[in-house]
């Protein structure tokens, strides 16, 4: 009965993720770890231990995305490889592919996206996982690529990762879903930023409108805010590449009034990549610019006292 209600308070944490306070988050996720690992030290039962473990790598990988939003990407990392240890321990096939992922996703973040291709290629080597599992991979995959410049590979995996469609599921990405899923919406945002790295306004530009129409058609309270934040940024940042300052600007307008705790680690670095693209010669000048710069200024230093560590590299500059 215990096993079943920590396996029951982590699906609901991981399905809860977008909708609950970052903060309570982590303490939650937190907790569940702890739970998980007190029980396995209390326990030699084959599948006791089997269910331990499941829960325990579950655990470490949602508290390791969450210490990503709150901008401590070592903590992010030694989670994500608790995750994909303990997801090696009992054979897990999906759990083994989202840690592998995330650790890729980490990896670009801190400035190794050659190291990020290939967890994403050892990811995807790992057996059950269903279409969203490798939708996910194929995007990470996307984003290293641009960060390394290479415009064929970053392009044919955003192509791929658009084309799963073998009808396949697994019972990490798909029945538990939540923050171990990736929707629609959060590829076209994802999307939208590996098109920024290529330089390719109209193709960011595209990407982001969708991610926001297709958020725009779920019922409000289930709109993920670091989503939907970041694809408006990205939107603002597509723009910015044609030097259109008010279309930056009226991108920007629904990020500015999103509550500082749900300002994570990828809506400030974003952020940053347009305060950069407003110093530029062409709008250095502009009394628009120079307030949009402000504000944006204004933002982030608001946002600062909300995370767990120091700002991490930038991850989203071309």
């Amino acid at each position: 009965m215990t096993l079943d209600q920590l396996d029951d308070d982590v699906v609901a944490l991981a399905r809860e993720y977008n909708r609950t306070s970052p903060f309570e988050v982590y303490r939650r996720a937190k907790e569940l770890l702890g739970i998980a690992q007190s029980m396995l030290e209390r326990t030699q039962v084959p599948r006791q231990r089997e269910r331990g473990y499941l829960a325990a790598g579950q655990s470490a990988a949602v508290l390791s995305a969450i210490c990503f939003d709150l901008g401590s990407l070592p903590a992010a990392v030694s989670l994500s490889r608790t995750a994909a240890l303990y997801g090696q321990v009992i054979e897990h096939g999906p759990l083994q592919a989202y840690a592998h992922g995330a650790l890729a996703f980490l990896s670009f973040w801190g400035g190794r996206p050659a190291e990020a291709v290939r967890l994403v290629r050892t990811a995807q080597q790992f057996g059950g996982l269903g279409d969203m599992a490798m939708t996910r991979l194929l995007v990470i995959e996307g984003r290293a690529h641009g960060h390394l410049g290479d415009h064929a590979a970053a392009e044919r995996a955003v192509r791929n990762a658009l084309e799963q469609s073998t009808g396949s599921r697994d019972d990490l990405h798909d029945d538990v879903g939540g923050e171990f899923g990736f929707p629609s919406d959060r590829v076209a945002m994802s999307n939208a930023t590996t098109y920024l790295l290529l330089r390719d306004a109209d193709g960011a530009e595209e990407a982001a409108e969708q991610a926001l129409q297709l958020l725009g058609a779920k019922p409000e309270d289930q709109r993920p805010l670091l989503i939907s934040t970041q694809a408006y940024v990205d939107l603002a940042r597509a723009r910015l590449l044609r030097g259109e300052l008010d279309g930056v600007q009226a991108a920007l307008e629904p990020a500015f009034s999103v509550p500082t705790e749900w300002r994570g680690a990828g809506t400030l670095e974003r952020m940053a990549a347009v305060r950069a693209g407003l110093c530029h010669a062409d709008f250095r000048a502009a009394t628009e610019a120079i307030e949009l710069g402000d504000r944006i200024e204004d933002f982030t230093a608001a946002a600062s006292a909300q995370r767990l560590a120091g700002t991490p590299p930038l991850a989203i500059e071309p």
